[in-house]
């Protein structure tokens, strides 16, 4: 790869922080696009158009994501004096609607937290780690890798809140239910005095903490015992029900930006459209003029 896209992925982890799968994202698609066109520093206005039917077979979200690379490539190229012209506009501009998150209904998130208490209340370690993990993701709205990897010095002492970690090394404070600290309180009660490396995280395993495939599995394997379709169900889609649900209740936009860790609030405003599309379809299948449309 050129030195111009290794410099430029080198700002992103200093100075803006990128996560490392960000990084890794940014640098696929880099390096795709120099296998097509040459040196980006130096490819022209006709290269960079070449990349348009080069794409012509991908989804256009996969598209529109090379196109943003390259273009925060191009305008950094320029900053740093090493193209005298931006070709961005010579990218392509596919028109990529976001699709809604997916959630579960109240309904559901009702059967899988009584089964998660059922579990647990027979003590055993596994099935109480598994309700406070449930707690966090859906009372708190962690992502995934935000909870597994979360150290026991975060576990709130006095102030309701719980200091995580999020992308890019942002730390942010999320408020923890009183049902989430009971069962917190149960686990570490239960989680006896793991040794090395795993002794700092509240949820550790033999060699570090819990590991994301782990969490996803075991949220599967619970929502089949919870007679739940096991696709349904994941630590994401449980993050957007927190998110989805909080809005149904009243919740502020710039308060649920915070709560998720969103650097930019347009991606919180997804869950405006998954409430409009809740009462659009609770209209059709409710109002007296659409049944008796049917």
């Amino acid at each position: 790869m050129g030195a111009a896209s290794e410099a430029f992925l080198d700002m992103l982890a200093t100075e803006r922080g990128a996560a490392i799968n960000t990084l890794a994202a940014y640098r696929r698609d880099l390096q795709g696009s120099e296998d097509l066109i040459g040196d980006l520093a130096k490819a022209s206005r006709a290269d960079v158009q070449k990349l348009a039917a080069a794409w012509s077979g991908l989804a256009p979200s996969t598209v529109a994501r090379k196109s943003s690379a390259l273009r925060q490539f191009f305008g950094f190229a320029v900053d740093e004096g090493w193209r005298g012209d931006d070709p961005s506009n010579a990218l392509p501009k596919p028109r990529a609607r976001r699709p809604l998150p997916k959630i579960l209904s109240h309904d559901d998130v009702d059967k899988l937290f009584n089964r998660a208490e059922l579990e647990a209340g027979s003590g055993k370690p596994a099935a109480v780690r598994q309700l406070a993990l449930l707690e966090l993701l859906y009372g708190s709205g962690l992502r995934a890798s935000e909870l597994v990897s979360l150290p026991v010095s975060s576990v709130p002492r006095d102030a309701p809140l719980l200091t995580v970690m999020g992308k890019g090394g942002q730390a942010r404070m999320v408020p923890v239910s009183e049902r989430a600290k009971e069962a917190i309180a149960l686990w570490m009660a239960v989680r006896g005095a793991p040794s090395g490396p795993a002794a700092r995280f509240l949820f550790p395993s033999r060699a570090k903490h819990l590991t994301r495939v782990r969490l996803y599995q075991m949220l599967k394997e619970l929502a089949l015992r919870a007679d739940i379709d096991p696709g349904s169900v994941s630590p994401h889609v449980l993050r957007h029900a927190f998110a989805t649900h909080l809005l149904e209740g009243g919740a502020d936009l710039r308060v649920l930006q915070t709560l998720l860790g969103h650097a930019d609030i347009s991606t919180t405003q997804i869950y405006t459209h998954v409430d409009a599309a809740r009462l659009v379809a609770l209209v059709n299948a409710r109002h007296p003029l659409a049944r008796n449309a049917t």
